[in-house]
């Protein structure tokens, strides 16, 4: 059985009542589909006072209408044996979506979640732009889909029992934990139905969801239903993937970002060394495949190559930041004299690696004519019309099987290591798993680019009559478009992906708070002498900082408490009572110890409204700790966290989310950053790359769910960072007393590290992790 409703919109229905189609099968299968016009809760399209384009439709309204189209072609099924199996259109990287989406199915479908089989779709390129994961969109776009199939389905069973119970109509049953119940207490599983309830000609119907009070998971605390795999060791990642005579396989970069190989003036020694079955040169470099990973670094480490230099030249920082400067928006409003004060802000930010922990990876087995990816991939459709063009292959010769990954942080919507995979193993003749090292995701990797942001708000008395910010940045790649291959291929023309950053920034950046006239407008660099991505929020974090530092800023010109004063400016009854909850859990203003400080930072995005409170440690004795090769400095000890995201499918879930978030604020803000000298980053570790570590975590966190009683979720996957971020920044002001205007804050202090040689450009393996235990 399958279910299409693509008749939405034709006749008027419910709230909960949605039409669709039973599609002809052999047993239970569900398919849905929604039209562009669908009449079903969703985001409205206007609202009440005046703001930017992204308080009236954002990145996450756009994303639900574009996957609107093709939802009819994600599918349901209901086996045999009672299990339910839904193929997921999107990327699990540990942001917790096949435990939330399987919550949803249980909880409408009344099967037990343990029954609830929630794999990765393949490739599918007739979805066109609903197979990206990005945006924290997931569970918005197919909240609604997913709980009409499942409604469908329960339809379905229930109409197929009353007939094997004699002729019961199914307002006469009811179903309960994977089985239709009758009057008289039997019982018939679902699986006795699977092949009953399947038509073989297409019928439309209508589907009744729950009301809200009959759902029993959605809203809950559920444990993730991949945990146990997880911590034994059984769960799948892409190196776990079993392809027959599939050998580890690692590349030998150049030594400079985007050289190329001109020779190799060893290959022939390099083959003789122990393990080595392969050595070929491919675009990206020089493949090495060997019987282990150890094997493939000492051959890597071994190669004698003749590089040719890459673009970026002898470029630094500095050249960068030059650059940027010169392409800065003027400010419209000019500083104004007599009465009213002019507030201006300027802040700079260094670059980022997005490099989840990880490393990229690949497996793939190139065949003659035909060829098979395995990697984690947030826009498959995209790989494999890239993948299927550098091999020469017709698209449809090319599977692209999505595999969970360990982390994203926007590196997923990259193909780099499938790429190399593939090349490789057309030009070995053999099937490979690849994999980069951490040497490699650093210096050749995807970089969040160096950007400013500056602010300027005019005061008079205690109004804020003008507000503008101008964020500048270096060129972000959007080449992966939005998911499709139409847009992925505009955007590789000479300014098409600098006309999707521009999309992007306007539906995510909204304003907050009532400060009369408000622009806020981005200019990017557009050379793509880099590698660069976009990095969890994409531009929100570095906005918020800055917004929110300005908004402390404004505070203290005018003599105003922080927490004050943005309650009297927030524009929106939600936003506004987020921060109440932070205020009053984190005692804001209560009496702090010399060098210890508060902080106070806010955020609207994805139709959810964030607080943060943060408290720092600034002390002498606490930022000259001394731990090994490590970045310490000042510490936040604790955070308060308000979310109001609407919907909330699984609590812990979410929770989990804000706390990744608030690490990647910590981050970003005082310890992590590269640095570019001489046309090529430090940084070739997570050694180097100072993220937030243990030493750096705070002893107390709160995370409080608040619920405005919206019923369709919204986005949550990156909502953690901005408001933590902000929050980070000011509590590091009110503790040391200057406003800190380059982040992360440690960016100019010494190395703690030596950094690694560029050729060759891997470090040799430890030989004994006891010399590292201190």
């Amino acid at each position: 059985m399958t279910v299409d409703y693509s008749a939405l919109g034709q006749r008027k229905v419910g709230r909960r009542r949605l039409l669709g189609y039973l599609v002809a099968a052999p047993t239970l299968a569900v398919a849905v589909r929604l039209a562009s016009d669908a009449n079903v809760p969703g985001h409205a399209l206007t609202i009440p006072t005046p703001g930017l384009p992204a308080d009236v439709f954002d990145l996450s309204d756009s994303q639900n209408y574009a996957a609107k189209p093709t939802a009819h072609l994600i599918w349901m099924e209901i086996r045999e044996d009672g299990t339910v199996h839904f193929a997921l259109p999107r990327t699990e990287v540990g942001q917790g979506i096949v435990t939330s989406t399987a919550m949803i199915i249980a909880d409408e479908l009344d099967v037990p979640l343990q029954d609830v089989h929630v794999t990765l779709a393949d490739s599918r390129p007739e979805l066109v732009m609903n197979q990206l994961t990005g945006g924290s969109n997931t569970t918005m776009s197919t909240y609604y889909p997913i709980r009409t199939a499942a409604a469908i389905a329960r339809g379905a069973l229930l109409e197929a029992a009353g007939l094997m119970l004699g002729g019961l109509t199914p307002t006469a049953l009811h179903t309960d934990n994977g089985a239709v119940v009758a009057p008289d207490g039997r019982r018939i599983p679902y699986g006795d139905l699977a092949k009953d309830a399947a038509v073989d000609q297409t019928t439309e119907v209508e589907a009744d969801l729950k009301p809200a009070t009959d759902l029993k998971l959605v809203g809950t605390t559920v444990g993730r239903t991949d945990a146990r795999a997880a911590v034994t060791g059984a769960k799948q990642f892409a190196m776990d993937i079993e392809v027959p005579n599939a050998l580890p396989t690692m590349v030998c970069k150049p030594p400079t970002i985007k050289g190329t190989v001109r020779s190799v003036r060893n290959q022939a020694a390099v083959l003789e060394m122990p393990g080595v079955t392969h050595v070929a040169i491919i675009p990206t470099g020089v493949a090495v495949r060997a019987r282990t990973f150890g094997q493939c670094i000492d051959a890597v480490r071994a190669l004698d190559v003749d590089w040719a230099p890459g673009e970026i030249g002898s470029d630094s920082d500095e050249d960068v930041l030059a650059r940027i400067r010169k392409a800065e928006i003027p400010m419209a409003v000019p500083e104004v004299p007599l009465l009213a004060k002019t507030v201006d802000t300027d802040f700079t930010f260094a670059f980022a690696s997005n490099a989840p922990l990880d490393p990229d990876c690949a497996v793939a087995d190139v065949r003659t004519g035909s060829a098979e990816i395995w990697a984690s991939l947030k826009v498959p459709i995209v790989a494999q019309q890239e993948l299927a063009e550098a091999l020469g292959f017709p698209m449809d010769k090319v599977t692209v099987h999505v595999v969970q990954g360990g982390g994203s942080f926007g590196r997923r919507l990259f193909t780099d290591a499938a790429m190399d995979a593939a090349l490789a193993s057309q030009a070995m003749g053999a099937p490979v798993r690849l994999m980069w090292h951490r040497a490699d995701a650093c210096r050749q990797g995807r970089v969040h680019p160096m950007s400013t942001s500056r602010v300027r708000a005019t005061v008079l008395g205690n109004d804020v009559l003008t507000y503008e910010q101008r964020h500048t940045s270096g060129r972000t790649d959007f080449g992966h478009g939005f998911g499709d291959i139409i847009t992925a291929s505009a955007a590789k023309l000479p300014v098409g992906d600098y006309s999707i950053s521009q999309f992007i920034y306007l539906l995510t950046t909204g304003a907050h708070y009532n400060f009369g006239a408000t622009t806020s407008l981005l200019d990017e660099l557009t050379d793509r002498k880099l590698n660069t991505g976009a990095m969890r929020n994409i531009y929100s974090p570095n906005v918020a900082v800055a917004r929110e530092l300005t908004v402390d800023k404004i505070a203290r010109t005018i003599g105003k408490d922080p927490y004050q004063f943005r309650r009297g400016h927030i524009r929106n009854d939600r936003l506004r009572t987020v921060l109440d909850r932070v205020a009053e859990a984190g005692r804001w203003g209560r009496s702090m110890p010399r060098h210890h400080g508060q902080g106070l930072g806010i955020h609207s995005e994805y139709h959810g409204h964030s607080a943060c409170l943060v408290e720092i440690d600034a002390s002498p004795a606490t930022v000259n700790r001394d731990v090994r090769k490590a970045v310490t400095g000042p510490r936040v000890t604790k955070v308060v966290f308000a979310v109001d995201v609407g919907l909330v499918i699984n609590r812990s879930g979410l929770k989990a989310q804000m706390m990744g978030g608030i690490m990647d604020a910590i981050a970003i803000v005082l310890t992590s950053s590269l640095h570019l000298k001489d046309g090529n980053f430090l940084e070739a570790s997570w050694d180097n790359y100072a993220y937030t570590r243990q030493w750096n975590v705070p002893f107390d966190i709160e995370i409080h769910l608040v619920d405005s009683g919206i019923e369709e979720p919204g986005g949550a996957g990156e909502f953690g960072v901005p408001a933590a971020a902000a929050a980070v920044a000011n509590a590091y002001w009110a503790a040391t007393g200057n406003m800190p205007t380059h982040f992360p804050v440690n960016h100019s202090a010494p190395l703690h590290y030596e950094p690694y040689p560029y050729n060759p450009p891997v470090p040799p393996s430890p030989t004994s992790g006891l010399d590292h235990v201190k």
